[in-house]
């Protein structure tokens, strides 16, 4: 009897037992050369974190030039058709640009100026009327000794010192060098980015390379100009919004920190908790009563609620949506890299990141199976 290659017989085994196709389907196994690729993927990573931070000094200003410069690029582009050289179209547009920067600047510089020169005075002022909170911190110790609790676990409240301004301002202020390098790399990115858009996409030998290459810089192109003017009008709209609630509510200096919302509306979560802590101080300073001083941080906070949660998704979600928590680990990723101005790019960052992911894994590439 002829024995089919299936049914070969299995040494030291009396009965006929069919041997398993070599064809048939192995369970998935993380094979070595996966496991060494993930390894050195991972490698990889941790190496350009560590030299971007590292090497902040240099990559910081360079990464905001780049980032800023192809937002600004369809503006050096509407100049160009409008007969305006390129180079000098993007001499115009910074220029410009750092104009409106000095001017949103000097509102803010002004009042934190003439704030800062008071402190003491203005930190004694405020510790005087936070002595509303001492009753309730009282019975909060109270409590504790009734049940066991040390007397003492909760100190009195304290105002604290203003030694940490000087480091903060150090922090926040680049160097004259990374200004410098900031402002020439943007220029030459401006005024040279068809040429490099041009080298980068002949890099390329084969032609679905490079009309690839060619989509995702068009795509980047547009998505971060519309996410530039998209965000800049919205934020602009909440610092009018917030320097009116000022002047109705009796705020000093209303200009000034309509000026501060729009600009650390920027910044995203990060921004609105911060302006949203510094009406807090101003009006509990500027005002006799605590419920007068929290009015306006109070609209501040419905006005963000309804930025945030209606206005820029509205907007913005039509043309790219992020992922709520891809924008938070991003942000704090970035910040941690980079401090504030990281903060700035992370959301840019992710877009660029979303839109180079969505042409290298399209839609129509293997997906896990549905629930």
């Amino acid at each position: 009897m002829r024995v089919l290659p299936s049914e070969r017989l299995i040494p030291g085994n009396s009965e006929s037992a069919p041997l398993p196709d070599s064809h048939s389907e192995l369970p998935p196994v993380i094979r070595r050369t996966e496991f060494v690729a993930f390894a050195l993927a991972g490698l990889l990573v941790i190496a350009i974190a560590t030299v971007l931070y590292v090497g902040k000094a240099f990559f910081l200003p360079v990464v905001m030039a780049f980032v800023t410069g192809t937002m600004l690029s369809p503006a050096a582009t509407f100049l160009e058709r409008r007969k305006v050289p390129r180079a000098l179209g993007a001499v115009l547009i910074v220029i410009a640009v750092t104009t409106v920067v000095a001017f949103v600047v000097a509102l803010i510089a002004s009042p934190a100026m003439e704030w800062s020169s008071r402190l003491p005075e203005l930190g004694a002022e405020l510790k005087e009327k936070l002595h509303v909170f001492d009753r309730p911190l009282a019975l909060w110790r109270e409590l504790q000794a009734m049940v066991g609790g040390a007397p003492d676990g909760l100190p009195n409240f304290q105002i604290p010192k203003f030694e940490w301004v000087q480091p903060t301002l150090e922090f926040l202020s680049p160097t004259f060098t990374e200004f410098l390098l900031f402002f020439a790399t943007l220029i030459l990115f401006i005024a040279s980015w068809r040429d490099l858009r041009r080298a980068l996409i002949m890099t390329f030998g084969d032609h679905d390379a490079r009309l690839r290459t060619l989509r995702i810089l068009n795509e980047i192109e547009v998505h971060l100009g519309n996410y530039l003017l998209t965000v800049s009008v919205i934020n602009i709209g909440v610092g009018v919004a917030t320097g009116i609630v000022c002047a109705l509510t009796g705020m000093p200096n209303p200009a000034g920190l309509g000026a501060l919302a729009a600009t650390l509306n920027f910044i995203p979560i990060i921004g609105p908790i911060a302006m949203f802590a510094v009406l807090v101080v101003v009006g509990l300073i500027a005002f006799p009563t605590i419920s007068g001083g929290l009015v306006a941080a109070l609209a501040f906070g419905g006005i963000t609620f309804m930025e945030g949660h209606f206005v820029t998704p509205m907007i913005i979600g039509r043309h790219l949506a992020l992922n709520a928590l891809a924008v938070l680990l991003a942000l704090a990723f970035w910040t941690w890299m980079w401090g504030p101005i990281g903060a700035f790019l992370s959301s840019p960052l992710l877009i660029v990141a979303l839109i180079v992911k969505e042409h290298l894994l399209p839609a129509d590439s293997p997906q896990l199976p549905q629930d």
